[in-house]
C-alpha cells in the first residue's frame, strides 16, 4: 500500500510538470507570433484607392517582432479596406485602424522595438520610413502604422519602432499628404474623406 501511494504521488507530480512545461511553451509561442520571428527583408505593396501603389521594404533584422506582426496581419487580410485616418503634410500619413478613429487596432499588442524601450533599432525616421504608431504604453502598438512624409528624426527616433522604408511610390505618399484636409492640428481626417487602403500584399 505504501509503495502504491508513492507511485500515485509521483504520477501526479509528473502530470503537473508536464502541464507546466506545455503551457509555458504555449505562452512563449504566443508572445513571438508562433515562435518564428521574421528577421530578413520582405516587400509589401500598399494599394490606395484613387492614388496608386506604395512598395515598402520591411527590415526584420531591425525590428523582427514588428515585421512579423505586420506580415501576419497582411496575410490575414486585416488591412483590406481600412484607411489613412490621420494625415499631417510635412510629417506623416497614418493608417491601419479598423475604427478609423486612431483608437482601434488588432487584438495583439507587441513589444516596442526602439531605444527608449531597450531595443537597438538602427532605422532613422527619414522621409519614406514606415513605423508603428502607439499609445503612451511603449508596448501598445498593434496594427496602426505611419509613413514619414518628411524627415522627423529629432521627434521620432528612439521613441517609435521603425521597421522599413518605401522603395517606390513616394509620389503616392506625397499626393495623399498634399490632398489631405485635416480638421484639426492633429491631422484628423473625417471618415468620408479618408484615403482607402484597398489591400496590402506581400510581393517580390
Amino acid at each position: 500500500m505504501k509503495y502504491k501511494n508513492i507511485i500515485i504521488t509521483l504520477s501526479i507530480i509528473a502530470v503537473i510538470l508536464l502541464y507546466c512545461i506545455t503551457t509555458g511553451t504555449d505562452r512563449s509561442k504566443s508572445q513571438d507570433e508562433g515562435g518564428v520571428l521574421m528577421n530578413g527583408k520582405y516587400n509589401v505593396l500598399i494599394s490606395v484607392q484613387g492614388y496608386g501603389d506604395i512598395k515598402v521594404e520591411l527590415d526584420g533584422s531591425a525590428a523582427p517582432i514588428t515585421v512579423t506582426n505586420f506580415i501576419n496581419l497582411v496575410n490575414q487580410g486585416f488591412y483590406d479596406n481600412l484607411t489613412f485616418h490621420r494625415i499631417m503634410k510635412g510629417f506623416m500619413i497614418q493608417g491601419g485602424d479598423p475604427e478609423g478613429t486612431g483608437f482601434g487596432g488588432s487584438p495583439n499588442k507587441i513589444k516596442g522595438e526602439f531605444a527608449e524601450n531597450g531595443w537597438n533599432n538602427p532605422i532613422s525616421h527619414t522621409r519614406g520610413v514606415i513605423s508603428m504608431a502607439r499609445a503612451t504604453d511603449p508596448n501598445s502598438a498593434s496594427s496602426q502604422f505611419f509613413i514619414v512624409h518628411q524627415d522627423a528624426r529629432s521627434s521620432l527616433d528612439g521613441k517609435y519602432a521603425a521597421f522599413g522604408h518605401v522603395v517606390s511610390g513616394m509620389e503616392v505618399v506625397d499626393a495623399i499628404a498634399e490632398n489631405a484636409r485635416p480638421i484639426d492640428n492633429n491631422g484628423t481626417i473625417p471618415r468620408e474623406n479618408q484615403p482607402v487602403i484597398t489591400s496590402i500584399r506581400v510581393v517580390q
